[in-house]
């Protein structure tokens, strides 16, 4: 949908208008009686502030491929909100969490790499037509460039697209399949993080490390809680937008460096300016817990950083379109199964060695989404887990290139 065809293109009033969707909900869903403490006992506020946004995408109110508000959010919003997430986290806890959390990353990413050829074969059976075309606008060439999406993000897509020389046709596609497999995908993450201790519960997973970070986090806040004072959010905000500020600059400094010095580099994500914003607003806020700004946790450091992540929840919202399922379906066909793989080996493996649903979540949205969204999903359980998202989103970037590329390499022998 071209920008001129929206009814809204101002900036400021999307904004204003994801404010009042995101008010409206958390009203809402503090309601104790009636209609809406009903409805919510069922459908997640979480999933409304992300669902509710979609709406105006999909009936044409705001063209949400087309406008600021996302990028704002993601380069501003999204980084000063990671500094204010892990200022107050105790890195030894995270370390604590143990092997379960990597093992559960590399299987979604083993299910993205064997999911895309599996789909592609079962489709084929009904539709034999699908491969043995040659040329640039060749399915399997496009499904390349999706799997470098589906394992480390935009970057790695348009790298997997070079590489494979998937044609500007099937490209498309394959852009549209990402984003609304993926985004459904995200709505049933929020809705198994709504439920996520019955979850646990049933299927006996072991919890104990994940209770033993939030505890540390919780006894933290209580043990220091007071008022905050508008000095204290004045200086949190200081801190959360002068650290935002400080990684825009160095990004900036860093990426033409590698350009230039280091092409080889690009396969890491080197060559992303949004990498090294995350990379690094991450370990200044990580680097703030081992000093007294870890106090201003109890004045509600954590609460503000979450108030930045609902509005980057929503304008994650505005890109899905609902319309978009019904268009291109044997793509929209391979994209789920493809995503149904994935998922269904998570949970296997993570009914093997009793990982919580926790693991499940984050590990997929480390693959499928990275730093933009693995931390949204993270924090839907607690906020305390937000810089779990963002270290296993940043290996997700580090693996994306080789992974993708193998993945490219079975889906050209079974598509050519």
């Amino acid at each position: 949908m071209p920008q001129e065809s929206a009814l809204i293109t101002n900036n400021a009033v999307i904004l204003g208008l994801l404010a009042l969707i995101l008010g409206f909900v958390f009203y809402t869903s503090n309601l104790k009686q009636g209609f809406w403490a009903k409805f919510y006992k069922y459908v997640p506020a979480l999933l409304m502030c992300y669902f509710l946004p979609s709406l105006l995408n999909t009936f044409g109110i705001v063209d949400g491929n087309n406008n600021a508000v996302y990028t704002v959010a993601k380069y501003f919003l999204l980084p000063a909100c990671l500094v204010l997430l892990t200022l107050s986290i105790d890195l030894k806890a995270i370390m604590g969490l143990g092997k379960k959390a990597i093992i559960m990353f590399l299987t979604g990413t083993v299910g993205v790499v064997i999911g895309g050829p599996i789909a592609l074969l079962i489709v084929a059976t009904v539709m034999p037509d699908l491969l043995g075309v040659a040329g640039p606008e060749a399915l399997w060439r496009g499904m390349a460039a999706l799997a470098g999406s589906w394992i480390g993000g935009g970057a790695n897509m348009l790298a997997m697209k070079e590489i494979y020389g998937a044609g500007g046709e099937i490209f498309t596609v394959m852009v549209t399949v990402d984003i609304v497999v993926a985004n459904l995908w995200m709505a049933g993450l929020l809705l198994i993080a709504a439920r996520h201790k019955e979850i646990d519960a049933k299927t006996g997973a072991d919890t104990s490390s994940i209770d033993r970070l939030i505890d540390k986090v919780q006894q933290f806040e209580a043990q220091h809680a007071r008022k905050p004072e508008l000095r204290d959010l004045m200086i949190m905000l200081a801190l959360a937008f002068g650290a935002t500020g400080l990684a825009h600059f160095s990004a900036d400094l860093l990426v033409p460096f590698f350009v230039e010095n280091y092409p080889e580099l690009k396969k890491f994500s080197l060559h992303s300016k949004l990498f090294w914003i995350i990379v690094l607003v991450t370990t200044i806020g990580l680097a703030l817990s081992f000093t007294k700004a870890r106090q201003f946790e109890a004045v509600g450091a954590s609460k503000v950083g979450a108030s930045f992540l609902y509005i980057l929840i929503a304008t994650i919202g505005l890109h899905m379109d609902i319309a978009k399922i019904i268009e291109a379906p044997k793509y929209m066909i391979i994209g789920a199964i493809w995503m149904l793989i994935h998922i269904g080996l998570l949970f296997i493996v993570a009914k093997l060695i009793k990982a919580p649903v926790f693991y499940v979540a984050v590990g997929s949205k480390a693959n499928i989404g990275g730093a933009a969204s693995a931390p949204v999903v993270a924090s839907a359980f607690h906020p305390a887990l937000a810089p779990v998202g963002v270290l296993l989103a940043v290996l997700g970037y580090a693996l994306g290139t080789y992974m993708a590329w193998l993945c490219g390499q079975l889906l050209r022998i079974i598509g050519s």
